[in-house]
């Protein structure tokens, strides 16, 4: 059967109404456990010599509807729904991890990753280093032979640094080291790591793939046989599961991922080429923008280049945080991916809890600030970053 294209998986995979007494909109399975016919059944499911639904911390009817339609998105074999990025980050790790293992990582990760990352460091010596990935050879002289998988942000939260996805994932096969790609800034719209080579893809749900501001969930893609290993052991037994109402607002909120991710491509483009021009901005962090050191990668494996401009205002913190309390219709929060324009400031915000050396070394200044673009009529967005520049005169 012909594979269907991407805008039209985000509505149909996975679900056919007749089996659902022809409900158009997939029916929400608010339950906590499911009955048994009889006992025989009951010690059939919980032994896996039958499939079928037992308990919805084990898995749900709606959940895994989501479940089946982001692999299929993503191109993967099996998906697993969490109940927050971070959950999906700490799952996938601590079913890929041990004790004394290594983690090498992309130049910058999210602040919450790298906060994650010092716990498994301190809690069970799980090392981890950050690499600039440049290279094949760059690549290769960080990995350890305890190196047991390579985690990469890309574009990377919140310099937009760009890493080349089938260069990381060659040499990962190579070594024998799984690769990880963590998706969210990017949504399987704009970028597919799997079908790049990558092993196992992350998001942050409550951004693109939510798109409403109003859902906190995590994904997490990989090889069947992967999924089911973290399904049964870290998912299963820490318990970081997403509510089927919140699978159910995914569900919803993917519908429309591919109209509101070329708005968002859009409006950053037009305000991207205002950033650049504006005197008062000292140097914007766009992919799409052609001077960007890694536009060639996002042109060759991104779709678009995305809706997130950094860009650091000329001056210091105090100045960067005065602008963003000029601002009117943009607001000042973390998240990103929502309807709404959004602005923070990483190096107090999303990245607090780095410490201020290794922001450095990331290349998170003080002055730096992150705007995600959202749908809003881009000329009043550009207008509104206008008037608070006006006001620092």
């Amino acid at each position: 059967m012909k594979k269907e294209r991407f805008e039209t998986s985000v509505i149909h995979a996975g679900y056919d109404s007749s089996h659902f007494q022809g409900s158009l909109v997939p029916p929400l399975y608010q339950t906590s456990t499911f009955t048994f016919d009889n006992a025989e059944q009951g010690e059939k499911r919980f032994a896996g010599e039958e499939p079928g639904f037992i308990y919805s911390r084990l898995g749900n009817p709606t959940v895994k509807l989501l479940e089946t339609r982001i692999a299929e998105l993503e191109n993967g074999e099996a998906g697993l729904a969490f109940g927050s990025g971070m959950a999906a980050v700490s799952g996938v790790l601590f079913a890929l991890l041990k004790a004394g293992d290594h983690i090498l990582c992309s130049q910058g990760v999210y602040g919450c990753t790298f906060g994650l990352l010092s716990l498994l460091n301190e809690k069970f010596l799980i090392t981890h280093d950050f690499s600039r990935m440049g290279t094949k050879e760059e690549l290769v002289a960080g990995i350890k032979a305890e190196t047991a998988c390579i985690y990469v942000e890309t574009p990377i939260n919140p310099t937009m640094k760009l890493v080349d996805l089938q260069m990381v994932a060659e040499v990962g096969r190579q070594k024998g080291i799984p690769i990880i790609v963590d998706n969210t800034f990017c949504s399987p719209y704009l970028q597919t790591p799997i079908s790049l080579g990558c092993d196992v893809v992350i998001h942050s749900a409550t951004k693109y793939i939510c798109g409403h501001g109003d859902v906190i969930a995590g994904l997490a893609v990989g090889t069947r046989a992967f999924m089911d290993m973290v399904s049964k052991t870290t998912l299963k037994d820490i318990g970081g599961i997403i509510a089927p109402f919140d699978a159910w607002l995914l569900l919803r909120g993917l519908k429309t991922l591919p109209v509101r991710m070329d708005r968002h491509c859009e409006n950053a483009e037009k305000l991207a080429s205002f950033l650049k021009k504006h005197p008062q901005v000292d140097r914007i962090f766009f992919p799409g923008d052609q001077e960007h050191s890694d536009y060639k990668i996002a042109a060759t494996q991104m779709r678009k280049p995305g809706g997130l401009i950094s860009f650091t205002i000329k001056g210091t913190k105090h100045d960067a945080q005065q602008f963003m309390n000029q601002l009117n219709l943009i607001k000042i929060a973390v998240s990103l991916g929502d309807a709404e324009t959004l602005i923070q400031h990483p190096a107090t915000m999303t990245h607090a809890v780095v410490p201020q050396e290794t922001r450095k070394q990331m290349e998170i200044e003080d002055n730096l600030l992150r705007l995600s673009v959202g749908l809003e009529a881009w000329q009043d967005i550009e207008d509104d970053l206008a008037q608070a520049f006006a006001k620092m005169n």
